[in-house]
């Protein structure tokens, strides 16, 4: 067995950069096969006719979280050192935030996620999408957006006692916490998996005998299973950052799969690269970037795509920017939060996706364009 702390830090950043490459390469082909889309998601649930996509990525989030919590418990990886678990967080920006993600998502018609899978498939359009919400997560970080965006958070703060939903059970009622930790997780699950495995589509015609069932099943499970393995990638993620890129003198920040500072990290890496370190973030989007473009060319996918309108261009734009910077007041994108913040079990995540739901719905409500 390798003695991950017993590496040198020079070769601990190789490991960490390829082992984040390799993560990304997964996420790339499994997202690009699957078609794996929150806004598709959100979007076919609205309409209540078809639920496939949206079981998809609860079938996701349910594996991310067991995943993360086992992980949590036996690597001894702390999750409420992340970015999601914070014990100062203005909840109104986060879900303001959120609104700003979720309108812009379907302005674009992908999130930031889909944008690079999508590019990785020949869409130009993702391309432009992609660059204006770097430059919007940019100026939101750490440019021209910063000042405003740290004066709102600070003068709207909600301190929490808990950060994480366990720990706010076991303030509540006093319970233990292991207690606290696995209730939540399988009550979220079992919430999640009981929602995936019982809604039907209504275009499908109901099952009359035991056999058709069991297929069914069994046809229900394979569609689904690349959830499973997304999900999973969510875990091995924090055990990259927090137990192979663990060091005492130069620690790795603790994070996974995201979407917003990473694709604003990498157009900085590109720009700067003689100065700029490369980082987890831009590892990330090019291991996803090119594991779609591999899976689009097996899958004979592939196919280049551009604008048909100053309209269409224009939503791609102001799509991508809000994107960039409501992510960020988010702290998180529809997998960012969704998936990772959500794995975390951190009281900000609700807010935050409740957010990009609220501002999915409200684009449906107020625009009417062409998909992506």
């Amino acid at each position: 067995m390798i003695d991950w702390n017993a590496i040198p830090a020079e070769q601990r950043e190789a490991w960490v950069l390829g082992a984040t490459a390799a993560m990304g390469l997964a996420y790339g082909v499994l997202a690009q096969g699957s078609r794996l889309c929150f806004l598709r998601a959100v979007q076919a649930a609205f309409a209540r006719t078809q639920h496939a996509p949206l079981r998809l990525f609860a079938v996701a989030m349910a594996a991310a979280l067991i995943g993360s919590q086992w992980l949590s418990v036996a690597a001894d990886v702390d999750l409420r050192q992340s970015l999601y678990a914070q014990s100062r967080v203005s909840w109104v920006m986060v879900a303001l935030g959120g609104v700003l993600f979720g309108y812009g998502m379907a302005l674009a018609n992908a999130c930031g996620a889909r944008s690079l899978v999508l590019l990785g498939s020949g869409n130009l359009r993702s391309l432009v999408t992609l660059l204006c919400l770097a430059v919007g997560a940019s100026a939101t970080l750490t440019g021209v957006l910063a000042p405003l965006r740290i004066r709102l958070t600070e003068a709207t703060p909600t301190p929490l006692a808990a950060t994480t939903l366990p720990d706010w059970l076991a303030g509540l009622v006093a319970m233990p916490d292991a207690a606290a930790r696995w209730g939540s997780v399988a009550l979220l699950v079992a919430g999640l998996l009981g929602w995936a495995f019982t809604r039907r589509d209504k275009a499908a015609a109901p099952d009359t005998t035991a056999a058709k069932a069991s297929s069914s099943s069994s046809s229900h499970w394979r569609t689904l299973l690349p959830g499973v393995l997304i999900g999973l990638l969510v875990p091995l993620g924090w055990w990259i950052t927090g137990r192979l890129g663990a060091d005492d003198f130069e620690p790795v920040p603790l994070a996974s799969i995201t979407f917003v500072a990473p694709v604003a990290q990498a157009l900085q890496y590109l720009q700067l690269s003689t100065g700029v370190a490369l980082g987890h973030g831009a590892v990330l989007c090019a291991g996803v970037l090119v594991g779609a473009w591999a899976s689009a060319l097996l899958r004979r996918d592939f196919q280049w795509q551009g604008f048909t309108s100053a309209a269409q261009t224009g939503r791609s734009m102001a799509g991508g920017v809000l994107m960039g910077v409501g992510g960020v007041l988010a702290l998180g994108c529809s997998i960012g939060q969704g998936l990772t913040g959500f794995s975390t079990l951190a009281l900000s995540t609700y807010p935050a996706l409740a957010g990009i739901v609220a501002g999915t719905w409200l684009a449906g409500r107020t625009t009417t364009h062409q998909g992506q």
